[in-house]
């Protein structure tokens, strides 16, 4: 399974954002052999700070059938992030799963909302109420959605709900500690459910957005079930297409067997 780590500059111009999503598929399709699965970042519709309601779009809108477009022209799945209209003025922030053949797989509304660190955003985004796991390329792609990563019970009832791979699409915040947070919580997610970790964030932003603390801190990784760092896009905007072996995490369970030695008679 070939997978490209799309890590793009995500700007306060919704249809600069898209021409970097769709060029970035082409990029990624583009490479020999092409690619099965282009993974975007979280809200890469638009970066945080600006007025996220007015961009906002059913699934059934231009955003997610530009996507289609893209994935079907270029026969490879897509993974990114987008704004929902929610009640109240707010936004549900969501990822969206989008098939080779252009048909839409299915949706991921974030659950775990970032109040922390001096942001809030639940301020404008609404919290989603289940966890999802979605068939494309070939395999089952439990959804994790940059914050909801340090929550690892979401990470662990995917795994239990029939994912093969976990898809961390992110916005990571800049700050203190932040970069090693990022790259910490990724790898365990890999490690503790012996799984395939597919984490992409944004490239960093290089200004202040209009309101909000810089987002971003690159790093995107490709991590085996073993915890190995297969890829690291650093802190540039890039593709890279990386080939992931499905079969690795069975072999890797056969001598780590952690995930069934679990003590549900009393956790």
């Amino acid at each position: 399974m070939r997978v490209a780590l799309c890590q793009i500059e995500v700007g306060d111009d919704p249809k600069e954002n898209l021409r970097r999503i769709t060029d970035a598929i082409a990029e990624a399709a583009a490479t020999p052999g092409g690619v099965d699965l282009a993974v975007l970042p979280e809200a890469a519709q638009l970066r945080f700070g600006n007025d996220l309601a007015a961009v906002a779009e059913p699934l059934d809108g231009p955003f997610v059938t530009a996507l289609r477009d893209a994935a079907r022209a270029h026969g490879t799945a897509v993974v990114a992030g987008m704004f929902e209209p929610a009640d109240e003025g707010r936004v549900f922030n969501t990822v969206v799963g989008v098939g080779a053949d252009g048909e839409l797989a299915g949706s991921y509304r974030k659950l775990h909302l970032y109040d922390a660190f001096g942001d809030r955003e639940s301020a404008m985004v609404a919290p989603g109420d289940r966890p999802v796991v979605l068939d494309l390329a070939g395999t089952r792609i439990g959804i994790v959605t940059c914050y909801d990563v340090r929550f690892p019970e979401l990470a662990r009832a995917l795994v239990d709900g029939g994912a093969q791979v976990l898809v961390i699409p992110a916005a990571w915040g800049q700050g203190v500690f932040k970069e090693e947070h990022w790259t910490t919580l990724v790898r365990a997610r890999a490690i503790e459910n012996t799984t395939w970790v597919v984490a992409v964030d944004k490239a960093p932003d290089r200004t202040a957005p209009p309101k909000g603390l810089p987002g971003g801190v690159g790093r995107s990784q490709l991590i085996d079930p073993m915890g190995v760092v297969l890829a690291d896009l650093g802190p540039f905007p890039g593709v890279r297409v990386v080939e992931l072996d499905p079969d690795a995490a069975a072999r890797v369970r056969k001598v780590l067997p952690s995930l069934e030695h679990r003590r549900r008679d009393v956790l």
